[in-house]
């Protein structure tokens, strides 16, 4: 195809430029955010159970490893505003767990899924534990070779997407999977549990979870279903004050919606935008025969 010869209209210029502008918007969206959650650092939680200790005007993680928290921030700005990729999640969505982390942080933010928004995840909380589960190890390598300060765990999953409504049955009749009981290490009975995760995850109570992943868009993928189970699990075990902030992303699709009201609960729900919805969870002193 001939390229054009009128001299106004110029795709690979236009194209060009839109690129550009979309990167400093996002760019600016991202320090403008960034200003906000240093504004906020002095409402920080007091929570020693969430707080990574002191070194100076470093901190040292759960891992030993020292890093700045205001580098780490400091890097993703850099990494969004050069970068032609944008986070799976657009500016409202975000906006809605961002307002809970920045009132949040420091704490223990559990994210399901790794990918090219990990940078601004961990950014909002730089004083806390953040913490991603992913299933894919070459995709982990990736996003790592990039961003090595990023602490993220491999997870294998034990369900496909096909299955999502043999697993709803399978919940209502396994004695495992019932509230009664309520467990994920070791919980080989429940499908839904994830019963073999890093210690580090059942060892933390987790203020934040995010669901935006494992992958859930064709029959063999494994679905959101125990990663929603596995969270309400988390959410109603919690030991500490306060609810768990939930937030679940693609919820237009047919298994996450259903998931949701099954487990996370429709009276749990305190907002949603787009493609997200926010719960906060209450701790359960005492389970009745249902989530919800």
């Amino acid at each position: 195809m001939q390229k054009q010869s009128h001299s106004h209209f110029k795709p690979e210029k236009s194209w060009c430029l839109i690129i550009t502008l979309v990167g400093l918007i996002g760019g600016a969206l991202f320090m403008s955010m960034f200003l906000k959650m240093s504004n906020n650092w002095i409402l920080c939680s007091n929570n020693d159970n969430n707080k990574a200790p002191r070194m100076g005007k470093k901190f040292l993680d759960d891992h030993g490893k020292n890093w700045n928290p205001q580098q780490l921030q400091m890097d993703a700005i850099l990494h969004y505003a050069t970068s032609r990729v944008i986070p799976q999640q657009n500016i409202d969505e975000i906006r809605i767990s961002f307002d809970i982390l920045k009132n949040r942080t420091p704490c223990n933010f559990l994210v399901f899924g790794l990918g090219h928004d990990s940078q601004m995840w961990a950014s909002f909380n730089s004083r806390g534990n953040t913490l991603f589960l992913e299933e894919d190890p070459k995709w982990v390598e990736s996003i790592l070779k990039d961003a090595p300060f990023l602490h993220a765990e491999t997870v294998k999953y034990r369900t496909m997407l096909s299955e999502a409504d043999e697993l709803v049955e399978h919940y209502h009749k396994e004695p495992d999977c019932s509230t009664k009981k309520s467990f994920l290490r070791g919980n080989h009975g429940c499908k839904l549990a994830l019963d073999m995760l890093p210690d580090e995850v059942y060892n933390k109570e987790w203020d934040v979870i995010m669901i935006d992943a494992p992958r859930g868009y064709f029959a063999e993928a494994p679905g959101r279903m125990a990663a929603i189970y596995s969270a309400a699990v988390m959410a109603r075990n919690r030991k500490g004050k306060g609810a768990t902030h939930v937030f679940l992303h693609d919820v237009d699709r047919k298994v996450e919606k259903i998931y949701a009201e099954l487990f996370l609960c429709r009276k749990y729900l305190v907002k949603g935008v787009a493609r997200i919805w926010h719960f906060e969870i209450p701790p359960a002193s005492n389970f009745g025969n249902n989530f919800c």
